[in-house]
Order: C-alpha cells, then structure tokens, then sequence
C-alpha cells in the first residue's frame, strides 16, 4: 500500500477507475443557469411531485442513480457499493431516498465536498481490489437547508451579499474497474482547518483555507504546480472564497492560471440575484456530473483538479458561538490513464 502514496494526503491509484457513466439532475433554477444545458433533468416543481421538500431530495437521489445506471447499462446489482450524503441529520435525504436499492450503502457527511469525499471513498475502494464498481451519490435542496440551517422559507430573512444560494441538484458518478474513462488517478484526503470564522452567511471565507491547504498538499505530493492542469476547479466557494484562495497562493508566488469555483459557473449572479454564488452539496456535484465530465469526454480538457469543499457546521454549533470548521478534498481526473 505504501508505494501508492506520495507524501502524507495524497495517493496515487495504481489502476486508475474508470468512470462509467454520471447523470445530474437540477431545479428551477439551476435550469435558467448557464450550465442548464449540461444536466440530464431538470424539474420545475421544487416537490418533485412530493409532499415535503425533503422528499423532493430522497426523490433526486434516487433519480439520479437510476439515470446513470441507465446510461451505463448497469443494474443495481451490479454496483459493489453506493456511498451517498447530503446535507440533511443523518443523512436522510440519501436513507430514505436509496432504500430499497439492496446495494451495500456507506453514508457520508462531508457538507459541501461529499461529492468529492464519496467520489475518492468509490476510487480508493476500487483500486484497492475490494469493488469492482460503484457508486457516487449527492445532494442538496434549497428549501430543506434554508429550514435546517437557516430560517423558514416563508420568513423571507434578508441575505448578505456573502451569502450563496444552496443548489437543488443532485449528481451521481459510476465508477468500474475498467473502461473508457475518464479516469480517477489522484486523491487527496483533506485535513479540518478552521481559521476561526464564525459568520455562517459567509461559507466561502470558512472553507477557503481548507481549499488552499488541500490544494497545496496536492502540489507538494504530487510535485506539479498548477499550470499542469486545464482546470483547477473547487466547490463551492462562491465569489469570495474563490478570490481568497487565489490571494492566498499568490502570496506564495504562485500563479493559478485556470482556477475556477462550481459556486460560480452554477448562477448567472448578476441576473439570477444569487449574491456570491452558490453551495450545497448538489452544487458540485451536478457541476461534475454534468459541465466537467462531459468536457473530458468530449476533449474540451485532458486533465482536471476537482476539489470541493465544505464547511463542517450544524446550527447546534452555530447557536453556541462554535467557529465554522473547513475540509477540501481533491481529486485529478484524466481523459487517459
């Protein structure tokens, strides 16, 4: 196992997975974005045709899986494993919504980056010979953080211009052991950084020093800079995390010649009104599962830096004045092995 590790975070896999397929699914707002033309679905009633909004999200998880199984011509027993997470106590949006799929189930809370935690929990366990595929669920809903985190829909609180707009998306990754690609050929596991950050309506300056401490641990095992990359892309930290991180190296001396966040490619800000841009789980992931893995395949980039981020708080922790915990995970996606 040793020799696949290269510094203390990062591995590389020995038989790179393959990606199989993915699907996306979005809402109606992400359907007047200008990655709207990426995502397989997208739904105009924000219920799902269910009666609760966290319905509607078990409802996008199951959804999404069905569609990229679809598209691989896969059934569910085919799959080894399904890891899966959301934003929802205890992950209820992905319980209830893969119940009944009889496929082994891992679920996972890594916030905003779960898409990029069950993508590289999906490789590690491929590579490591003990799957032969599986896969990688995540999503989130507006209206279902906007009741768990913040305030009641109805109640119409005024946002800061920090503020970012929770995606009501979902996205899926099938991973194999073998095939076309495009290929998962590093992981980076990040560490929790916490700066001190207390304001909860400021997600991106939470999560952009984990972001920099990931990427950078990225770097430094790997032995490349950035201009290796066609894309560097984290998610989602909005407009200002997006620009803290870009100071943050350019105090190292180092140049980011092609970064990009999901939180700012989602929205049209300016003409949707999403502030800073925007998060959720379902952010980077149906940005992933949709604009960039579709951009590999069709040779629009060769190699990716996929590194969403989250930031690891409850409103329990909020109310007690606790500070807002960051963690990034990375991930080097190729068109070729």
């Amino acid at each position: 196992m040793n020799d696949k590790h290269l510094g203390r975070q990062t591995v590389a896999l020995q038989d790179p997975p393959s990606v199989l397929a993915f699907s996306n699914i979005g809402g109606k707002f992400e359907s007047q974005g200008p990655l709207a033309g990426s995502f397989d679905e997208l739904e105009q009633d924000s219920f799902f045709g269910q009666k609760t909004w966290e319905k509607a999200e078990s409802v996008m998880q199951k959804r999404v899986l069905e569609r990229a199984l679809q598209k691989a011509g896969l059934q569910s027993s085919d799959l080894d494993y399904i890891f899966a997470g959301d934003l929802l106590n205890q992950c209820i949006g992905s319980s209830f919504g893969l119940r009944g799929s009889d496929i082994p189930f891992f679920g996972l809370y890594g916030a905003c980056s779960t898409m990029g935690e069950s993508l590289a929990l999906a490789a590690l366990i491929i590579d490591g010979g003990f799957a032969r595929k599986a896969a990688a669920v995540t999503s989130s809903h507006f209206c279902t953080a906007e009741r768990q985190y913040r305030m009641p829909v109805p109640y119409g609180s005024q946002r800061p211009p920090t503020a970012q707009w929770t995606a009501t998306a979902a996205g899926c990754t099938i991973l194999g052991d073998s095939g076309p690609g495009p290929y998962v050929t590093h992981v980076t596991c990040g560490k929790i950084v916490d700066k001190g950050i207390t304001d909860a309506n400021n997600m991106g300056a939470a999560m952009a020093p984990a972001a920099y401490d990931t990427l950078s641990a990225f770097f430094r095992d790997t032995g490349t800079a950035p201009g290796d990359y066609d894309l560097i892309i984290t998610g989602d930290l909005g407009e200002l995390g997006h620009s803290i991180v870009r100071d943050f190296f350019h105090q190292d001396g180092v140049d980011l010649p092609a970064f990009q966040d999901c939180g700012m490619l989602l929205y049209d800000r300016k003409a949707q009104d999403m502030h800073a841009g925007a998060s959720g789980c379902g952010c980077a992931a149906s940005v992933l599962n949709g604009y960039l893995l579709s951009g590999l395949r069709q040779g629009t980039w060769k190699r990716i830096l996929f590194a969403p981020t989250g930031a690891l708080l409850s409103p329990v922790s909020s109310c007690q004045g606790e500070s807002i915990p960051g963690i990034c995970h990375a991930l080097c996606l190729c068109a070729e092995k």
